[in-house]
């Protein structure tokens, strides 16, 4: 397995305050990687440092094997991609895929193959002689993208490519996106706060929180097995209920709860102890099925969200905000109590000290 991008024991300090914290990361070659977290993780600092965009405290990044470490952008061998579509007014759409081929004063043949390539690949070639402010924002993004894709390099970085549009074209272009990466096979690295996108597009995610890299696993595995409760809170919309209470011979207990937690996954077998037990909003059961789960309930109902595909009902349990995920068609009000279950061998467990599952 060949590492595309490798970043060894990575610092960044700006005056006294730690952004990246000995972080470490390897990218196989062609992997679609998303860095995902809140604002203000340090997702983004990260892919600048990696661009060469920010020069690092202390540490070393490889690019396909070679020390980039002090090396400037454009010898880097990466075409990065940014929030803003930041295209030249003036050009035309084929002027703006072109400029940076022309400066480096690469043949005019091997320009206009290049722009005629990512032209076709991203379903642009209609809009080659228009000019920006002629196209609309998910044609302008797909320009954009065209710019990093003629420099035909090995790496390419995304910073948000998709936040200033709106929800149906940011899904198509979602799309295009991973159509895009199964075509050219390249290595992707893309930065988002969009679970939803981080979800879709990854091989694996990265989530980061503080600097720190918490978990670096496949989507799957980011929300079946989350290694802490931020991680399980992240992930999710609504997000992971959680019941606070405290593990017993391998009985979780909380208020006037209490449930076997047989057919649980322990990572820490023989724990004891407070922690706190959590639970997806998809994996309730309701109606009918709650009959086939160990653990049921009486679960009054506060609010009642209608999605269409789905229908969210909020309520309480022990004391905590108590998501219930159920078919678009649910019949439910404001007002109703619901016989809700749930297996407890679906959930996960978390320390209630250092957060980390248990």
């Amino acid at each position: 397995m060949t590492h595309s991008v490798e970043i060894k024991s990575l610092d960044l300090s700006f005056g006294t305050i730690e952004v990246l914290k000995n972080l470490n990361l390897d990218i196989v070659d062609g992997e679609f990687l998303v860095l995902l977290g809140s604002s203000g993780c340090g997702k983004s600092t990260l892919l600048n440092c990696i661009a060469g965009l920010l020069e690092i405290t202390d540490g070393q990044i490889f690019i396909k094997g070679k020390n980039v470490t002090w090396a400037q952008p454009s010898e880097r061998g990466i075409g990065m991609v940014f929030q803003s579509y930041a295209l030249y007014p003036q050009m035309t759409v084929e002027g703006n895929l072109s400029f940076g081929l022309r400066n480096a004063r690469m043949p005019k043949d091997e320009i206009a193959s290049r722009v005629a390539r990512a032209a076709e690949i991203l379903q642009i070639e209609p809009l080659l002689k228009r000019k920006p402010g002629a196209l609309s924002g998910g044609q302008r993004q797909r320009v954009a993208i065209g710019r990093a894709l003629v420099r035909d390099v090995d790496v390419f970085l995304f910073d948000e490519p998709l936040s200033n549009l709106d929800a149906k074209l940011r899904a198509d272009l979602r799309v295009e996106l991973k159509q895009l990466h199964a075509t050219l096979g390249n290595t992707m690295i893309y930065v988002t706060h969009d679970q939803v996108e981080a979800m879709t597009l990854a091989d694996r995610i990265a989530i980061m929180k503080d600097g720190i890299i918490q978990q670096l696993a496949p989507p799957s595995e980011i929300y079946s097995r989350p290694v802490n409760k931020y991680v399980a809170d992240f992930i999710g919309s609504p997000s992971m209920n959680f019941l606070d209470g405290s593990l017993e011979g391998g009985n979780f207990r909380c208020e006037d709860m209490s449930f076997s937690m047989e057919g649980y996954s322990f990572e820490q077998p023989g724990t004891s102890g407070p922690a706190s037990f959590g639970i997806r909003p998809e994996h309730v059961a309701t109606g009918d099925a709650v009959a086939n789960v160990p653990v049921r309930l009486k679960a009054p109902i506060k609010v009642v969200e209608p999605l269409g595909a789905d229908t969210l009902a909020l309520s309480e349990v022990a004391g905590s905000p108590f998501w219930i995920r159920m078919e678009g068609e649910a019949r439910v009000r404001s007002g109703d109590t619901l016989e809700i279950g749930f297996d407890p061998a679906r959930g996960s467990l978390f320390d209630a000290g250092d957060e980390t599952r248990i």
